[in-house]
């Protein structure tokens, strides 16, 4: 209704304004997840689970590889530039010192990590159930150094960001056995939903009010699945999709409930899956020139420690590239999903 979109421009308005004075729209931004949100907390683990490498990092500052599995900015990067933070929410594992750095929030998350804790177990990575840990220690680091009454305000004022999920199916479900020929698609979603059930309860019981969480993409067209599962197609892996799709129905439905059940929360999903397969099935009309390879190496499979100085092929523009690497989007896609998802999270500031 015409309104409601006056009323949305009204407060992008107003939250632009007051970036545009320096004051970011929220007191905090902490961050949990997997691969597509970690900006370096698997530096430092025994893990092949890696990006702290060139070409990783190419773009971002410096050119300096990071820890993100990106050749720039991460989405969340984006988010937190759209939220008026003038520098990046660091990885909690990275930091010597954990003192005044973490006032404007942290990130927690842990490539290969998802719902389902026998996920990151198989790549030692971090489970959620261990980011949240962290995330209680950083909230007695808060305390400690702004007092009770200021750290509870920047915690219930904060905005939290989860994004999990893909390598549970990604890299665990299809490719496990003792998972697929257990459960259907279906069933092992419903075990994850239960888990991110319980997730943002364990949160909101720590304070958390303010939680956006990202839907899966479309797994069926990352170029990694396309070349593993698209039986010599170059088309996006239809059942990978629906099982995505299933779950963000799930999801969905699953995070209404838990807002009306727990008071003063405001929970909104971030849709990245539509955006993302737009760009992949209609990458012209969005400025790219690629989507089914990625920019590093052959662009087929490679990600991770496959993805390094050495690999051949690799693009000399990333921009003209949906993806990065054959899992994750490259910096010019994350600046189009961050957009998107800039409305969508007006209602966490109102």
């Amino acid at each position: 209704m015409w309104y409601s979109s006056y009323f949305l421009t009204s407060l992008l308005l107003v939250a632009v304004f007051n970036v545009a004075k320096g004051q970011p729209l929220v007191p905090a931004l902490f961050i949990f997840g997997d691969s597509v949100v970690d900006v370096g907390n698997n530096n430092h683990l025994y893990t092949i689970v890696k990006s702290n490498f060139s070409p990783y990092g190419r773009d971002f500052k410096n050119h300096t590889p990071t820890g993100r599995f990106c050749n720039g900015k991460l989405a969340t990067d984006y988010t937190a530039e759209n939220l008026g933070f003038t520098t990046y929410q660091p990885a909690y594992l990275n930091l010597k010192v954990k003192g005044k750095n973490l006032l404007e929030g942290a990130n927690f998350a842990s490539a290969a990590s998802g719902y389902y804790d026998s996920t990151p177990k198989l790549y030692d990575a971090i489970p959620l159930s261990q980011q949240l840990e962290y995330y209680k220690e950083c909230q007695n680091i808060l305390v400690g150094i702004v007092g009770q009454s200021n750290a509870s305000s920047i915690i219930s004022g904060a905005i939290y960001v989860i994004s999990s999920g893909s390598s549970d199916f990604i890299q665990n479900y299809y490719l496990n056995p003792l998972l697929y020929e257990v459960y259907t698609a279906d069933q092992f979603s419903d075990i994850l939903i239960q888990n991110y059930a319980t997730f943002i309860q364990n949160l909101y019981g720590l304070g958390a009010r303010r939680i956006a969480v990202t839907t899966l993409s479309p797994l069926g067209c990352l170029p990694a699945a396309i070349t593993l599962y698209g039986s010599g197609s170059n088309q996006c892996v239809a059942k990978l999709n629906n099982d995505a799709v299933n779950f963000n129905k799930k999801l969905n439905t699953t995070s209404q409930s838990l807002q009306k059940s727990l008071s003063g929360l405001k929970l909104v999903i971030f849709d990245t899956y539509q955006p993302l397969y737009d760009l992949v099935t209609k990458p012209s009309e969005n400025g790219f020139s690629e989507a089914r390879k990625a920019c590093c190496g052959t662009g087929l499979l490679e990600t991770s420690i496959l993805c390094n100085q050495k690999s051949i092929g690799t693009c000399t523009n990333a921009s003209e590239y949906v993806f990065w690497d054959s899992f994750h989007p490259s910096e010019a896609a994350n600046k189009i999903l961050a957009d998107n998802l800039l409305l969508a999270g007006i209602s966490l500031i109102s």
